[in-house]
């Protein structure tokens, strides 16, 4: 089964679609650095580094049938960006060009004709424009009119083989006949749910400001000297509320909500939602778990929460990888649905014979 990837970032979806055993054949992005890393771990994959809206769609068609000689399966992969929909945006608007993305797939999809089409977004992207004609509707209007039948469901990461505490909303939709929601595969009376420890337990130590001799993406950001104060008054599993009084800041002093920030992970649990800046001590729950290592979690760590495979490459700054890493799509997760469509085209193969 072959993949185009649309708005691909660093190549999450890719990444568990290939464990899944699909042939990634496209990928398009215009971030720069998340299309130098989706180069470098894809490097038979075409890659359009452009805005969605300036490629024609025949192009790419046309590009594809070459790469397509035995005319195979197409799943079609479009996470958009999520930030125009996202609750923790408080600056969005209706007028973000992002939140037109959606729409630009739409000519891709009636030239293409994929047997497949994988969406993921954040929860509500459904429920933004529920009573008007806002991108999700006419995506899915559009897509009643092509004649695929779709599901849709809040999928939570850590029941699909993830550490981390991640709900994404996510649509699946099939020309060939109507799908079933895949099953989980952690959880009660399944396989336990994967915790900090097992992802990250084996790395080895380092401090605030260090870089692993053998894998440079093990490194994080240093602290001053009030942070380091800090996450050494910090249990695992803690936060500032386990701090002596001089160590708050006096904006928390009179305000009890987002206790994730400048707090520590525990082994033995799922990760809290990694964001674009997993890096940074101050801005979660990302401290790292062990009481005797004063800093975040590096790089690496956060990639491997991800379910990143531990060789994967990055590049750019600590930054951008971090912003790569924090915006993908859990691998695990992807991988996991990617055998639910294998599946589901199997069986359907079969009834038709």
């Amino acid at each position: 089964m072959k993949v185009i990837d649309f708005f691909s970032g660093c190549g999450g979806v890719s990444e568990g679609l290939r464990q899944a055993g699909f042939d990634i054949t496209i990928g398009l992005d215009f971030d720069k650095k998340a299309a130098e890393t989706y180069m470098a771990n894809f490097p038979k994959a075409k890659f359009y580094n452009v805005d969605i809206r300036m490629l024609d769609e025949k192009e790419l068609t046309q590009s594809f049938k070459k790469k397509n000689k035995k005319n195979d399966p197409l799943i079609l992969v479009a996470c958009a960006p999520c930030q125009p929909f996202s609750s923790q945006n408080k600056a969005k608007s209706e007028d973000d060009i992002r939140r037109t993305l959606l729409d630009e797939t739409h000519r891709f999809i009636k030239e293409l004709k994929p047997d497949y089409i994988f969406i993921e977004n954040v929860p509500g992207l459904q429920k933004i424009d529920k009573n008007k004609e806002g991108p999700y509707k006419r995506f899915t209007n559009f897509l009643n009119s092509e004649n695929y039948k779709f599901i849709e469901v809040i999928a939570k990461s850590e029941e699909y083989g993830v550490p981390q505490r991640r709900k994404r909303f996510v649509l699946l939709a099939s020309k060939v006949g109507q799908l079933d929601i895949p099953a989980k595969t952690h959880g009660e009376g399944l396989e336990p749910i994967k915790t900090v420890r097992d992802f990250i337990g084996q790395f080895p130590s380092i401090r605030a400001g260090e870089i692993h001799p053998d894998d440079l993406w093990h490194r994080c950001p240093t602290l001053n000297e009030r942070n380091l104060e800090r996450i050494k008054a910090t249990p695992e599993g803690g936060d500032r509320r386990d701090w002596p009084e001089h160590l708050i800041n006096e904006c928390h002093k009179t305000h009890s909500g987002h206790m994730d920030v400048y707090g520590r992970m525990s082994w033995d649990k799922p990760a809290p939602t990694l964001t674009t800046r997993c890096y940074s001590y101050s801005n979660g729950r990302f401290g790292h778990p062990d009481t005797n290592q004063h800093r975040a979690i590096s790089v690496r760590e956060a990639s491997r929460l991800q379910t990143f495979p531990q060789d994967f490459i990055f590049k750019g700054s600590v930054v951008e990888a971090s912003r790569q890493i924090g915006n993908a799509v859990p691998c695990e997760m992807a991988k996991q649905f990617g055998l639910a469509i294998q599946q589901h085209y199997i069986d359907i193969k079969k009834t038709k014979k």
